[in-house]
Order: structure tokens, then sequence, then C-alpha cells
């Protein structure tokens, strides 16, 4: 099937929680005070970017503070009313406090500050290059849209022919999404030939078959033992392509996400995990699948890794 880019036009909805790794540019330290901005970044990390100042002088900046706090621990005794279970830390986060951080970051509101749009247009970046990689006239394809959130990549697919299912771990991620998608047809987008499904799942419960399964923003919730795991399941329910994205590792990020860490909001109990493109690629290696087609978006506070997988 030839692909030809579908129009970042297209039946525009919000898209969901971004992958969010925040990036502080010189630009940005000239007018927001660092804690200021990290307070501001809704639910991801921080990485100060190499033109604010030199990676060794990022470093010692933040050395006696990384060695004064315990993120683990807090993070510990936040999951203390889920037993310690991090997925249902992060359902029962997604379904309450921040599911309506997200709504709004991801949503049409203006009431958003600097941070929190730039990741809004970042991450409707990521859904664009996934749009541009998929034939415009997706009749028929059937799609497994995993992680949907409020449905930034299944609504578009859907009005253009495709026959969706979006699974989410949070029920109100996905009770909204098939809100935008009745919000969409009532405001005048021609109705999907097949109604996009939307579910509360966990990932791994999905199961079916589907001619291409997306991914997109959602590993940052699972480590990299969980991950791999993931991936086989994706490439299991894939006939013809897995499209993932993922927020990229450098010793670098991996060294000053811990300062987001320092400063979350006060609702924040999920764990922010990023991942080496070896290690991502080589789970898809496992699984029987090659990486044909990487991208990656890259704004002032937004940073997300895009694969493209086929059989091998």
């Amino acid at each position: 099937m030839q692909s030809r880019a579908l129009p970042a036009s297209a039946a525009r909805v919000a898209p969901r929680r971004a992958s969010a790794v925040a990036a502080i540019d010189a630009a940005a330290l000239g007018s927001v005070h660092v804690p200021e901005a990290i307070s501001q970044i809704a639910d991801g990390t921080l990485a100060l970017a190499p033109t604010a100042f030199g990676a060794l002088g990022a470093v010692g900046l933040v050395g006696a503070v990384l060695v004064a706090t315990d993120p683990q621990r807090r993070r510990s005794e936040q999951m203390t009313s889920t037993g310690g279970n991090e997925k249902a830390a992060v359902a029962n986060y997604f379904n309450g406090v921040g599911f309506e951080r997200w709504n709004k970051i991801y949503g049409t509101t203006d009431d958003v500050n600097s941070v929190q749009l730039d990741i809004r247009k970042g991450h409707a970046q990521t859904v664009d290059k996934v749009l541009s990689w998929l034939p415009q006239d997706l009749s028929g394809v059937t799609v497994c849209d995993a992680g949907c959130g409020t449905g930034s990549l299944a609504l578009p697919l859907a009005l253009h022919g495709a026959d969706v299912a979006g699974f989410d771990i949070s029920q109100a991620m996905a009770d909204e999404a098939a809100r935008r998608y009745d919000a969409a047809v009532a405001a005048g987008a021609r109705e999907a030939a097949v109604r996009p499904r939307f579910a509360a799942s966990d990932l791994q419960a999905v199961s079916g078959r589907f001619h291409t399964v997306a991914c997109i923003d959602v590993l940052i919730h699972y480590p990299q033992e969980r991950v791999n795991e993931m991936i086989a399941h994706l490439a299991g329910l894939a006939e013809e392509r897995v499209i993932l994205s993922f927020a990229p590792s450098t010793p670098y990020y991996e060294v000053l996400k811990r300062i987001g860490e320092l400063f979350p909001k006060g609702a924040k109990a999920t764990r922010a995990y990023l991942h080496t493109e070896q290690a991502v690629e080589a789970a898809f290696n496992a699984a029987g699948w090659r990486v044909v087609r990487r991208d990656l978006t890259a704004t002032r506070f937004y940073f997300s890794r895009l694969f493209e997988a086929v059989r091998m």
C-alpha cells in the first residue's frame, strides 16, 4: 500500500499526555527561573539543554541537591495506597488529578503555561509524523492504539477510514477519547465508517490482531525489563507494522532528569523511565522485528524518539 502524508490539518483533535522529557535551553533560562520551570512541567522530567551551560557545570550545580533528597523513597511513600503496585499508581493518577491535568494540557484551552504549551506542540508534532508514515486512505485498515489517551492519534485515524481500537490504563482517558470523537462528529467531521472503540485495559492484556499497532508516548511509564515484554506483546498483536515512541536516554539526560524528580507536582505519583535506542531496537529484534524508520521530535521541553518496525 503506497503511503502518502496525511495533512496536519486533517481532523486534528487534542493530543494525549506527552512522553515529557523537559529541556530548558539558554533562551528559556533567560525568562524562567529553573525551579519555577521545573514546577511548571506537568508530570515529566527535566533535562537542561547543553546550550544553557556545560554538562559538567549542570551536574555540578545539582550534585549537592541530588544527594540531599531521595525521589525513590518519596515515590514509595506515594504508592502506599496501592500496596507498592506501580501500575496501579499510574492508573490511579490518570484517573484522577493526572487526567484533569493532561486533559487540559492536551485540550484546546488557553489556560496553560509556556512549558505546557510547548509540550502540547511537541506531542502534536509526533502525532503528525505518525500520520505522515501511514497511507492517507486507511479504509479497512485495523489499528490498535495502545495507550490512546484522549484520542490524539486514534481519532484522526478513524476519521480517515481506519478501524480503530484504542486502549488506555485510565478509564477516564478512554471515556474522554470517546467523548471527543462524538464532539468531532457533532462539529461536522464525517462519521467514521467504523466507530472507534475505546476501553480501559492493562496494555499487556490487550488481545486481537491488527494491521498496525501504535504506542505513542507511553513507554515513559515502563522500566526497561517491562519494555522488553511490552514490545514483544505489541509485536504479537501486529500483522504489518508497529509504530512506537519513547523518551530517549543518554547518560547526560539520565543524570539531569533527576532534577525534575526533585520538584514534582504535589499529586505526581508516577515514575518516568527513559530508554536507549539500542535497548528498544534490541527488544524489537528479539521479537523478530526490525526498525525500518526513525525520527526524533525535539522542542524546548519535549523529546520523543519515534520508531517504525516491521517483521524480519
